[in-house]
Order: C-alpha cells, then sequence, then structure tokens
C-alpha cells in the first residue's frame, strides 16, 4: 500500500493489468474504492492494520463499475467490514451477479497483453463471487470525502470520484497508465463518444494526482498530462 496523498493510499499489485484501488480517510471513516480481485480482499485488511485501522472501520466501498478486476474482492471485504456497497444503477447487477458485464471485442486494438483480459470478458471467465449492492449511487452524490461523477464510455454506468481538497481524482478506467498512458485501454471503452467526453471533464478538474484503474498513479505534472488525453485526436 502507498500513501499518494494525505489520508490518500492506492493498493494494487502487477495482477490484473496492474489493477489498482485506492483507500481514502477524512479522518472520521474510511472509504475504499474498488477491491481487485477476490483474494485480493487479504491484501486490503493487511492495508488496513498497516496504518493502524481495523475492518471495522471501512464504511464505504465503492465499485467504479462492473469488471471483474475491481469487483472481485467486494463480498469478502462487505463481509469482514459490514461497509455499504454503492455503485451506479447500470452496474449494479453485475456486481450481485443477476447480469454479465458487456463483452468487447476480441480485436487486438491496443496491446496483445491485453487480449487475455478482452477474451476473459467475452467468455465471463472465471466469474466473480457475487456482492449485494446497498445504495446505487450517481452525479454529484457524496460519498466519504468523494464527489461523485458518472464518466461513462468505458461502459454505460463508470463513475469517476473527486476530492477537491486533496486536489485527487479517481479517473477509474477512464485512464490507464499500463501497458501505456492513454485514454483506457482502445478495445474495452464501449461508447467512444462518451468517453472523449468523460476525459474533458476530468481534465477540466486540474487534479494534482491522478488516481488509474490500471497502472500507476500520475503525481507530476498530472493536471497537463490528462489534458493532454483530452486535446489528443480521436483514433
Amino acid at each position: 500500500m502507498k500513501e499518494l496523498a494525505e489520508g490518500v493510499w492506492s493498493l494494487g499489485s502487477t495482477k490484473g493489468g496492474h489493477v489498482r484501488a485506492f483507500l481514502l480517510d477524512d479522518g472520521h471513516e474510511l472509504t475504499l474504492v474498488d477491491t481487485l480481485f477476490e483474494p485480493d480482499g487479504r491484501g486490503v485488511l493487511e492495508g488496513l492494520r498497516s496504518i493502524g485501522r481495523r475492518a471495522a472501520d471501512l464504511r464505504h466501498i465503492i465499485i467504479t463499475h462492473g469488471h471483474r478486476s475491481h469487483l472481485g474482492g467486494a463480498a469478502a471485504l462487505k463481509r469482514a467490514s459490514g461497509a455499504t456497497v454503492h455503485t451506479h444503477e447500470w452496474e449494479a447487477d453485475i456486481v450481485t451477479g443477476d447480469r454479465r458485464a458487456q463483452s468487447v471485442t476480441l480485436l487486438p486494438r491496443q496491446s496483445l497483453r491485453l487480449l487475455p483480459f478482452q477474451i476473459g470478458l467475452r467468455l465471463n471467465r472465471p466469474r466473480h463471487e457475487p456482492c449485494p449492492v446497498d445504495q446505487a449511487v450517481g452525479e454529484d452524490d457524496e460519498i466519504g470525502p468523494l464527489r461523485v461523477m458518472h464518466a461513462p464510455g468505458h461502459s454505460p454506468g463508470h463513475l469517476a470520484f473527486h476530492w477537491p481538497e486533496r486536489r485527487f481524482l479517481i479517473a477509474g478506467d477512464s485512464i490507464s497508465t499500463w501497458p501505456d498512458f492513454r485514454a483506457g485501454w482502445d478495445a474495452f471503452n464501449l461508447n467512444p463518444r462518451k468517453h472523449r467526453e468523460t476525459i474533458a471533464r476530468l481534465a477540466g478538474l486540474d487534479a494534482d494526482v491522478v488516481g488509474v484503474g490500471h497502472g500507476d498513479p500520475i503525481a507530476g505534472g498530472a493536471a497537463e498530462r490528462v489534458r493532454e488525453l483530452a486535446e489528443r485526436p480521436a483514433a
């Protein structure tokens, strides 16, 4: 677990395309954005202990979108903590296991290293452990210290989150830094027009630190780099 700013930690590994989750402490309660894979719940709990906190201190679990690498650990972490689970209403039935996530193309649009993830999503294998969703959230809702942004394009109910006081942005899979820096994984962005609109909105926040769904967070020159993404011509 790596501290990115006051009260902001990044969790993750090289698994699942260097997938990342984020733990927020506003001085009152803990909020977790995304949960990595099923076996990673133990690592999240170890991370809590490393900063002197307990599972019961985790009050909110928010899922950016319904892909397994982001929601796999949700069921185990909810059992351990009793936290309220939030996601957008358009992703909720994926998290609960009542609907599979929308499949993506199998064509190599970016890097062959992403092909196993494309195949896994296409085949819906392996399946995640279903997790109940307690509350649907959307644009301008507030959870813990975070302001919710509906950030569609990657998926219909994809969410991003902004902590204005920390100038910290969680972009989810709208932006990736692995295997390279770009506006998410090309093959997975279901609505390119909506996705470009989302990137333009994120660029307008001028965040100092940007947490992404896959790859290392952006710290140095984060606002400039996100603006550069927004100004890139459409593929």
